[in-house]
């Protein structure tokens, strides 16, 4: 996978990198990658597509939470390993694999992003316009992607694992979002994380944390 750059993608990640609205903290990130295979990209997509095929083979038809519709065809497996694949780009020291993360991505519409979007973004929506006069921030994001990955082409992932395969869990997170944009034709996936931390949380484990000088008098005590 080949990382693209984009100056209105790199607009919208210094704006939402570290939002500060007092109690809590908005992190957001686009990315946008060619589905180009570089690196350990071919070892690792013939891995994923065994482990797609082995767990198709042991899935039942019945199980309401299998994702056996999306492994069907080649095609589709193919978008799944893309969408591993740019997961790993986003997060490189997390073991994708060893989750099986391609269980944890359902379908869904710009429809659905959107609401999403309104119902945990709309502080940081309401911030925007206040320092911009060019339209919301939902507009910027809708732009700043569809010159990327041409929305009305796109496939609408989002990646909802278990907290056991969630990498993007951390310390004081009230709630965590990642959508996944594939546009096969152009052969582009655009990535975008988003996720809440709360400040008092941060705060009490910093306050619970031992000052560095202390860690050095207990190592001083002790026979190395």
């Amino acid at each position: 996978m080949k990382f693209l750059e984009y100056t209105n993608l790199d607009r919208l990640n210094v704006f939402m990198g570290h939002l500060n609205l007092g109690e809590r903290t908005i992190k957001g990130c686009l990315e946008a990658y060619s589905c180009k295979h570089a690196g350990t990209d071919k070892r690792l997509s013939l891995s994923l597509e065994n482990e797609m095929l082995d767990y198709l083979g042991k899935s039942s038809d019945t199980d309401s939470s299998s994702p056996v519709d999306l492994l069907l065809s080649r095609s589709s497996r193919k978008a799944l390993i893309y969408l591993v694949l740019t997961l790993y780009q986003m997060y490189p020291d997390y073991d994708f694999s060893a989750v099986k993360a391609h269980q944890f991505f359902s379908e869904e519409s710009w429809d659905t992003f959107t609401q999403i979007f309104n119902n945990y973004m709309f502080e940081a929506s309401k911030e925007w316009t206040e320092r911009n006069e060019d339209g919301s921030l939902l507009e910027a994001i809708y732009e700043a992607l569809d010159e990327v990955v041409k929305l009305a082409e796109c496939e609408i992932y989002v990646y909802n694992p278990n907290p056991n395969a969630d990498p993007f869990v951390e310390e004081g997170a009230i709630w965590s979002f990642c959508f996944l944009f594939y546009n096969r034709k152009l052969k582009r996936v655009a990535g975008f994380r988003f996720c809440c931390i709360s400040n008092l949380a941060s705060d009490a484990f910093l306050a619970d944390s031992p000052p560095y000088g202390e860690d050095d008098e207990i190592f001083d005590d002790m026979d190395m």
